[in-house]
């Protein structure tokens, strides 16, 4: 049991450490944010309709999911073009911290929407994570690009904590390349008309990026992580989920010469500290 859940660790670890791409690949692509992301939920949507039929991965959802797996395309989709937005507006650092307060969204939301029990040292660990947050942004001013990016990468958080909630019981039923194959084509739909507001050699140029955002963060990234819904809670994936940022922020120094402020290291210590905390507790609870 505690080889297992090492496993599991380890496969959390992995997803996060391909979907902290995002962060240095949403920095580095030079696309209006609706069009990057409308390229990239299409490119990502062909590989993993062909890994599906590849692996022989059955497409059919039942009548009553349809809603639900509707809806949580709609939420992926705002999820990313929000996060892209905070990325933008600020760096990878800031873009990505900001977006974990979902984890903080995920523990208050869970116990009403999933009807798990209320626990009380999750509404800790938000407090810190909320600590966190301040030191990201210590002064509240809407003028300022660095506090609307994080206000973006919060709605963004709100997004990404609905989607993943309305998918707890969804994965038990559907292999989650399959889940993800529905989002990402509803995603690729609904911004395709995006697409003709720029020339068709601006994305070209951008490919490598678009290709890379489609299937290491998408494709692979989000895929990996779906699975592991079916090990942990998912107020537990949301904290130890939280790792992400390290990865991202160490790619971004390398790749994009983003040295996070000394404030921002604070936040991140404090708001990554929960990931500790609660892969603790989550092993003593396996």
């Amino acid at each position: 049991m505690k080889n297992n859940h090492f496993q599991h660790l380890l496969e959390i670890n992995l997803a996060m450490l391909f979907i902290s791409t995002s962060g240095a690949l949403g920095r580095y692509v030079q696309l209006p944010v609706p069009v990057a992301i409308g390229a990239r939920a299409i490119l990502a949507f062909i590989a993993l309709f062909l890994y599906c039929k590849w692996k022989g991965f059955g497409l059919k959802i039942y009548k009553k999911d349809t809603g639900v797996i509707l809806l949580s395309g709609l939420l992926m989709g705002t999820h990313w073009i929000a996060y892209f937005y905070a990325l933008k507006l600020s760096n990878v650092a800031i873009g990505m911290l900001s977006i974990f307060t979902y984890p903080v969204i995920t523990a208050l939301l869970e116990p009403f929407l999933l009807k798990t029990k209320f626990q009380l040292v999750h509404i800790l660990l938000a407090v810190l994570v909320l600590t966190g947050m301040y030191f990201l942004s210590p002064t509240l001013n809407f003028e300022d690009s660095y506090t609307i990016a994080i206000g973006f990468g919060v709605f963004s958080a709100l997004a990404y904590a609905l989607r993943n909630i309305l998918l707890k019981k969804k994965v038990s039923k559907y292999n989650g390349s399959m889940l993800m194959t529905y989002q990402t084509a509803i995603v690729g739909v609904i911004l395709f008309p995006f697409l003709f507001t720029v020339t068709s050699e601006a994305i070209v140029a951008q490919w490598h990026v678009l290709v890379a955002l489609a299937i290491l963060t998408t494709a692979i990234g989000h895929t990996l992580f779906l699975m592991t819904f079916k090990h942990f809670n998912i107020t537990t994936v949301s904290i130890l989920s939280s790792i992400q940022p390290v990865y991202g922020i160490i790619i971004g120094a390398i790749f994009l010469s983003e040295i996070p402020r000394g404030t921002t290291i604070i936040g991140g210590i404090l708001i990554l500290s929960s990931v500790v905390i609660e892969s603790i507790r989550s092993k003593k609870a396996t």
